[in-house]
């Protein structure tokens, strides 16, 4: 949306949201979609401590990685809306998903090569094709595609798992994607009247926030259904009396 300051980054060759640009600096095309990657960047940056401290698999270790670099992406994207930082927005956002696929699926899965060598090579191929073409409604068709993918597996480490924490975990995961899917859906299709409104809720900031504690929660409780695959005796505790995080104890032996 058009705003007061002019722009340092250029006319916008990305797709806008529901703020009004520039309002509070050259340098910041939509400040509020911008600043609300910071709390996905800090709840990422606990669960990789977490995970590195706790000596995890490498693999969670990459993912709370890979939601830094997200959410970075994101706010190049927001604070420019440039194209190029939009693809830098959305490549990320398929490679996570890879990853996430990777994690749900691999412990069953007997041919132990071939799922992240076809993980990595279909990555890389997307990430060559979307630097070359512009997707619309393609790209979003395709996330969400991917989305869906994982949910059947999700659904499953649901039902097996008896810790009343760790589904609650699970339940404040699918609360926060729920709550920010609806602020996506509402920035985006009523922006018009949202414009005319004298306070805009910045449903995509909104959308930013939500699902970074979305991605923390799924990450947590994905920790601690792995933990428990491998025997580690997991439990879910409380920082300060309310921030979940999942402590392990393993065998001596390893």
């Amino acid at each position: 949306m058009e705003g007061g300051l002019s722009s340092f980054w250029g006319p916008v060759t990305a797709a806008e949201w529901c703020e009004k640009n520039y309002v509070y600096s050259s340098y910041i095309a939509e400040f509020f979609n911008t600043i609300s990657n910071v709390p996905c960047i800090l709840l990422a940056l606990i669960g990789l401590i977490n995970a590195l401290r706790q000596r995890f698999e490498k693999r969670f270790s990459v993912l709370h990685v890979s939601n830094m670099i997200l959410a970075i992406g994101s706010m190049l994207y927001h604070s420019t809306l440039q194209h190029m930082q939009q693809q830098g927005d959305e490549t990320p956002m398929v490679w996570e998903m890879l990853l996430y696929f990777y994690i749900l699926y691999s412990p069953d899965w007997h041919y132990r090569s071939t799922m992240p060598t076809f993980l990595f090579l279909y990555g890389v191929g997307f990430a060559i094709v979307h630097a070359l073409l512009r997707f619309g409604i393609g790209f979003k068709v395709h996330y969400v595609i991917l989305c869906l993918l994982c949910i059947p597996r999700m659904y499953k480490y649901y039902i097996y798992t008896e810790d009343a924490s760790a589904k609650r975990l699970a339940k404040l995961y699918v609360a926060t994607l729920f709550l920010g899917s609806i602020c996506w859906l509402a920035d985006r299709l009523f922006c018009k009247e949202i414009s005319s409104w004298y306070f805009n809720p910045q449903g995509h900031a909104l959308w930013h926030v939500l699902m970074g504690f979305s991605s923390y929660f799924a990450n947590t409780f994905l920790m601690f259904c792995r933990a428990q695959q491998r025997e580690w005796d997991p439990k879910v505790v409380h920082f300060l009396g309310f921030f979940p995080y999942v402590k392990i104890q393993k065998p001596k032996s390893q």
